[in-house]
């Protein structure tokens, strides 16, 4: 059975429109708490971004919770990999991020956290929708007994502990001093955390982007627009570059010359590192969208590589299944599972940086080992309509069709619909730039006018 609220990355969509809004978000804290607290949770922990309405939500499920008798701790603007850590540390039985990563501020979301840092599987997810259904259509929630109802604690020391985690994934024998890095923390969970990292292991750090005022995060910065550090890298003749998303769970690079080093070439240059130091075990896990230069170069080193589903969620049940350790997106959620239990940007950015001196070579020439096929993304944003009625519509297939005869063994296509917004995704990819381009605009006009 298909979950009604829970996409590929927990609850999304709209400040103010259905279902982000405080009333539902109480209800999926009580519904959560009733299911959470059925396999022995007493407390769960609470981050956010720095959206100005995680407020509203981080109030609304803190109210359910205490509702279902569970124990609430909060911790404020926390990159989303560290409330993944800290629930662990801080003995928590679960723990919550509300925040939509990288979307626009007018976004907000809500996603859940396991004690041993993954996300609530399928089953957990169904049992809790099953639940907040009830709560909907009775418009209540049952509390507890008030001798059982939860209680409210702030923890003032979380970014203490996770600046000192990220750092221990870091070897002790080894020094970022004398590296010039500039830092974009998009105005985002990781703007106080960040750039300290990074200045504690010794770098010159520029930072910018790091003044969130409640709706700036992600606004033209960060993982997702990356033209203001390709500027400040050029500008300050920094090593290279660093961008996180909103929630830092996204990691993108920039090398020294101004040029964009991406998730699916990250992975590559952990793989060749792993792999020359004979620490590579197993292969990579990368997604239907990884480039397919990622693969050929991985094939060269004989190292396997397998696609999971779009979605970081995916790629860790992926890597769960073939006891591999690497993995991640384009998009940079790269997932190290000797590090960290979920996509940590700032972790995977200091094994990048790891590998860096260990080679003893610039950020653009480790890099030069894996060659990117041309890929096009098109994302078309639906108007009416749903995702699936005109992903089967017959025009929509049938462009496909020929796109693919067009394209031969030189290429291939993906479409797929966005798990946290109305739009569908029209990937081509292939070895000529022009034909690439073509073909993606094909599709994506036969998508828009289904």
């Amino acid at each position: 059975m298909p979950r009604k609220y829970f996409g590929t990355d927990g609850v999304r969509g709209k400040v103010g429109e259905f279902p982000i809004i405080p009333d539902f978000a109480m209800k999926l804290g009580w519904a959560a708490g009733i299911v959470l607290a059925s396999s022995g949770t007493k407390e769960v922990l609470i981050g956010k971004d720095t959206r100005s309405s995680g407020y509203m939500l981080e109030s609304a499920m803190q109210a359910g919770f205490c509702a279902a008798g569970v124990n609430v701790a909060l911790i404020g603007p926390m990159p989303t990999p560290a409330v993944a850590y800290l629930a662990s540390t801080f003995r928590a039985d679960a723990g919550v991020v509300i925040s939509a990563s990288h979307n626009p501020f007018y976004d907000n979301g809500i996603k859940f956290f396991s004690n041993s840092g993954t996300k609530l599987n399928d089953a957990q997810e169904r049992e809790i929708e099953a639940l907040l259904e009830q709560a909907l259509d009775q418009n209540t929630v049952q509390c507890v007994d008030p001798e059982k109802l939860g209680k409210v604690r702030r923890i003032a020391d979380a970014t203490g502990r996770y600046i000192e985690f990220c750092k221990g994934t870091f070897p002790n024998h080894l020094s970022l001093a004398g590296l010039k890095i500039v830092v974009d923390s998009a105005h985002g969970a990781a703007y106080h955390i960040a750039p300290n990292v990074y200045r504690e292991l010794g770098a010159e750090v520029i930072s910018i982007n790091d003044k969130p005022n409640g709706v700036n995060i992600n606004d033209h910065c960060g993982a997702t627009h990356l033209d203001s550090l390709q500027t400040a890298v050029m500008l300050h003749e920094a090593d290279l570059g660093i961008a996180l998303d909103g929630d830092a769970d996204r990691v993108m690079f920039v090398d020294h010359n101004g040029h964009v080093v991406d998730g699916d070439e990250i992975l590559f240059i952990l793989a060749q590192a792993a792999y020359h130091k004979g620490d590579m075990t197993g292969g990579v896990v990368g997604t239907l969208m990884s480039n397919l230069g990622l693969e050929l170069a991985l094939r060269k080193m004989d190292i396997p590589f397998v696609r999971a589903k779009v979605g970081d969620r995916y790629v860790v049940e992926q890597l769960k299944a073939t006891g591999w350790q690497l993995g991640g997106e384009g998009s940079g959620h790269i997932l190290s599972l000797q590090h960290a239990s979920t996509g940590d940007g700032i972790v995977a950015s200091l094994q990048v940086l790891k590998a860096l001196l260990e080679s003893g070579k610039p950020l653009a020439e480790v890099k030069a080992g894996m060659s990117k096929l041309p890929q096009v993304l098109i994302n078309v944003r639906l108007t009416s309509g749903t995702a699936d009625s005109i992903l089967g519509s017959d025009s929509v297939k049938q462009a496909v069709l020929e796109a693919e005869a067009v394209l031969g063994d030189n290429g291939r296509v993906l479409l797929r619909k966005s798990g946290t917004e109305p739009l569908i995704r029209v990937m081509v990819e292939s070895t000529d730039n022009l034909m690439t381009q073509t073909q993606a605009e094909f599709i994506a006009e036969a998508v828009r006018a289904a």
